[in-house]
């Protein structure tokens, strides 16, 4: 089975949009999207630096937007699962049917306000531990007060807490940890300090209508591969106060069959875990549309 992932927040890196806007249409579908939602998108996929692109409210609309674009790119139905990381889930459900452009591009616009409010609240961050026993890891975390808001596989564990606590960890990394390193996102996201977003999206979810997914969708929440839409969308609601549970994704994905890999634009973050954790799984990485044509070849050769 091909399955199809959509990268969350920190996966941006300025100026990546740009090759994207060369196809055919491009240009226009965006500038449709920055129109309907009030953010320009080309603006920030284009020219913005990596201080703008780090905000909240900026980065999880671009991803969301970079991530629709490269999938209509694919131009393949043969795909037979999706998952998305963190925002990255909204992308996916936009893929899987469930949510239309325009609802998923609204959505996450006003997911990236509700949790960029959220974060100016205290001053918050996250870190990325790699290496180390997952239990002795978890434990650390938590006697500094931090949760463990991206359990990734692969060795990866993203602690999310106060600054204070996020400095703590990187002088005191865990035993067995080979390094700690300070991601480039705005706030504690996947935690408690996200509660207030959860209000503001459960009120915009309201407005939206879902259907089923069309093909299998894998949930961060559990790994679990969720078949109704309403479901999805509560999901997507309570996600952004609860822990990302990729390790748990990564291993439904072998359950089903997994045969190979895509990863949407920006791409490399979750190629990269699977690599790790399920090798021999071979996948591409869409970075430009260059890639598209590995991508293609990749398709052609696990549907032949």
């Amino acid at each position: 089975m091909l399955v199809l992932v959509a990268p969350g927040q920190g996966a941006q890196t300025p100026g990546f949009l740009t090759p994207w806007l060369e196809l055919p249409g491009a240009a226009e579908r965006v500038a449709g999207w920055s129109d309907a939602i009030g953010l320009d998108l080309v603006h920030y996929g284009t020219k913005a630096d990596e201080d703008e692109i780090r905000d909240t409210a900026v980065a999880q609309p671009l991803l969301v937007a970079a991530g629709l674009l490269s999938a209509s790119a694919l131009n393949t139905t043969a795909f037979g699962a999706v998952a998305g990381h963190s925002v990255g889930e909204i992308t996916a459900a936009a893929y899987a049917g469930v949510l239309g452009e325009g609802d998923a591009l609204s959505f996450v616009r006003t997911r990236g306000l509700a949790m960029a409010e959220a974060a100016a609240v205290t001053k918050t961050g996250m870190a990325a531990v790699l290496g180390g026993d997952q239990d002795v890891v978890v434990a650390h975390l938590e006697k500094l007060g931090l949760t463990p808001a991206n359990i990734n596989g692969a060795g990866q564990i993203v602690a999310a807490g106060t600054a204070e606590q996020i400095e703590a960890l990187i002088a005191e990394k865990p035993e067995g940890a080979m390094k700690v390193v300070a991601l480039k996102v705005a706030g504690a996201f996947h935690t408690h300090h996200m509660a207030p977003a959860v209000a503001t999206l459960a009120e915009a979810a309201q407005a939206l209508t879902p259907a089923d997914p069309a093909l299998k969708y894998v949930s961060n929440r559990d790994g679990l591969v969720v078949e109704s839409g309403a479901d999805v969308v509560a999901r997507l609601v309570g996600q952004v106060a609860n822990p990302v549970r990729w390790d748990l994704c990564m291993e439904t994905f072998s359950e089903l069959g997994v045969t190979g890999i895509v990863e949407l634009s920006p791409g490399g973050t979750l190629t990269g875990l699977a690599k790790r954790a399920l090798k021999g799984v071979p996948n591409v990485a869409l970075k430009t549309p260059d890639d598209l044509d590995k991508a293609a070849k990749l398709i052609a050769e696990l549907t032949a």
